[in-house]
């Protein structure tokens, strides 16, 4: 039946996402109280972390025993360049230590462990299964392991972000986001955590609190958002998930603006012109990863802009689980152009029409399509 396509992938993909979320937490908490011998410099200098590639290694390593390796393909950030450098050793080894550690608990989410433990070559091994370049045709995952791996490193916002496309279509999305708690109050929580860690077994929100999973099926028309588990509970599924839907508000002056907190690659003066000349008041939400993604389809926000600086290319990563879990929570994803944005382009979000424009309905997002093209030939894009 129509409705029960795609309902084994999803169910996987929550289960692993689950997984990779108590691994990043688990990898956070050592990289907060001690040094950053976890933290690597890639070719590009953006940091990377020991969570990257054992997020990667074990969810490569899950998708292909449950589906068999033959059948999975996927499109991931990671390579085994920097890794597989002399003096990554350290790295690796720390790598393997924390796969092994997580997948011995994949009982506790529904999943197999490996027989053995799996050793260096094994991990290398299914890094190096990532090395889909998408496209048009065919089923493939895409997987950004850790997406804000600066918010990682500072102990704020990230996200474990994992979607299907087949024939050039986003047919799922999960999105986990282990430090976004359920309750939107509490969200300032985690930004004084580590600065009150003597008091914090009086502030700790409860248990099933702290981060949460979202995730959608394409045409649908839901979505849905889980508690990540705590202690020594089992992940049930559908684990008690609840429906969210977008914000109602449609007054500019009422919504709140999610951007991005790095300025290397977006232009933060050009959006808040915009979001000036359309009549938004309130201050904007900064926040790093696709975790703005989910605060839109959450209805903690109501738009999110990028305007990428000149010669950056949006990656399909940075985007796809995010946009499937918008749109079907009841928002609205388009370049600046008001096009859909097109997924079936190989690793770039190729011919996008200037910038990304995410709204959590109509109204708003048709007031902000039309202020770009009022605003586009005096800005200094």
């Amino acid at each position: 039946m129509e409705e029960d396509k795609y309902a084994k992938e999803l169910e996987v993909a929550v289960r692993v996402v689950h997984v990779a979320c108590a691994l990043c937490g688990r990898v956070q908490e050592r990289l907060l109280e001690t040094s950053n011998d976890h933290v690597l410099s890639k070719d590009d200098d953006s940091p990377v972390t020991v969570a990257d590639f054992s997020v990667q290694a074990t969810i490569s390593w899950l998708l292909s025993e449950i589906f068999g390796v033959q059948n999975v393909s996927i499109v991931a950030e990671e390579d085994i360049q920097t890794i597989s450098k002399d003096e990554s050793a350290s790295l690796l080894d720390n790598v393997v230590n924390t796969v092994n550690e997580s997948l011995a608990f994949a009982s506790k989410y529904g999943l197999q462990s490996p027989e053995t433990t799996l050793g260096s070559t094994e991990i290398l091994e299914a890094i190096s299964r990532c090395n889909s370049t998408g496209g048009p045709s065919g089923r493939y995952w895409v997987l950004d392991p850790v997406d804000g791996t600066l918010g990682f490193v500072r102990g704020d916002q990230y996200a474990v972000a994992l979607a299907l496309i087949e024939d050039g279509k986003v047919v799922l999305g999960v999105l986990g986001c282990p430090n976004y708690p359920v309750k939107t109050e509490w969200l300032n929580y985690h930004y004084q955590h580590h600065q009150t860690m003597a008091q914090s077994s009086q502030i700790t929100p409860d248990t099933g609190g702290k981060g949460c999973v979202l995730y959608a099926k394409s045409g649908s028309g839901e979505a849905w958002l889980q508690s990540l588990i705590d202690g020594e509970k089992m992940l049930e599924w559908p684990n008690r998930a609840r429906l969210i839907r977008v914000s109602s508000i449609d007054d500019p002056a009422l919504a709140t603006l999610c951007e991005p907190v790095e300025r290397a690659n977006s232009n933060h003066s050009f959006t808040a012109g915009l979001a000036h000349s359309v009549g938004l008041r309130k201050q904007p939400l900064r926040v790093h990863s696709m975790v703005k993604y989910a605060a839109i389809a959450r209805g903690d926000a109501e738009i999110f802009m990028k305007f990428a600086k000149c010669g950056y290319k949006e990656k399909i990563w940075d985007h796809a689980a995010g946009v499937v879990i918008v749109e079907e929570a009841g928002g609205v994803v388009t370049d600046a152009g008001g096009r859909p944005l097109d997924f079936s382009k190989g690793m770039y979000l190729e011919g996008l029409d200037r910038g990304i424009i995410a709204c959590s309905g109509v109204t708003l997002h048709e007031k902000f399509i039309a202020a770009v093209y009022a605003s586009w030939d005096s800005s200094n894009l």
